[in-house]
């Protein structure tokens, strides 16, 4: 588990990192327009959100079993976590799971962003937590259980109320348990009943 405070360290480390990988040969194959790969191919930028964008994101997946996932490049678990939930919204898609990730990476990360998501190809939307809020005040309007600690993911059951959440890299099977469980939660109620 990583405390998002450690940020600004870790942040100043990707970038370092991110000079470092940008070699001639990428820097040639971007400029004549040709990629390495499939997944070389750029990501859309998430959209920037603060809390009340969250919330609003929120309620377009009411009547939905939702997992919504807290990330950033600099966190190791996140980067080992997110390629099994690109699977697990492959395999639970068809059922009606909705999936969305959050990134909380700094605008000085964007390009280690776009290669994340790009390198991952999410089939689900990601936003970006806006830069200079109050982040104890994110962290508890969206989970009041939540310190920042990452990765956190969290179950939103039909009604859009939260099932549970996990602080912390957890096993596959615990994932697919709590989305069952979501999965067989009950309808939201229909407006006005």
């Amino acid at each position: 588990m990583i405390n998002a405070r450690v940020h600004t360290l870790l942040a100043a480390a990707a970038v370092m990192l991110a000079a470092v990988a940008a070699t001639p040969s990428v820097q040639a194959q971007a400029s004549s327009g040709k990629s390495g790969s499939p997944a070389a191919k750029a990501a859309a930028d998430p959209r920037v959100i603060d809390l009340d964008g969250y919330n609003q994101v929120l309620a377009k997946y009411k009547g939905k079993p939702l997992v919504v996932t807290f990330w950033a490049t600099w966190c190791e678990p996140c980067r080992d976590e997110f390629p099994m939930l690109v699977d697990l919204a492959k395999q639970y898609g068809p059922q009606g799971l909705a999936i969305f990730g959050v990134s909380l990476d700094g605008d000085a990360e964007i390009n280690l962003v776009r290669r994340f998501l790009a390198r991952n190809q999410p089939q689900f939307p990601n936003y970006r937590q806006k830069m200079g809020i109050d982040v104890d005040a994110f962290y508890r309007g969206v989970n009041p259980a939540w310190t920042g600690t990452m990765p956190e993911t969290i179950f939103y059951n039909r009604d859009g109320r939260i099932a549970g959440h996990f602080l912390g890299e957890q096993p596959r099977s615990a994932f697919e348990q709590a989305i069952r469980e979501i999965l067989a939660s009950p309808a939201a109620p229909a407006a006005g009943k």
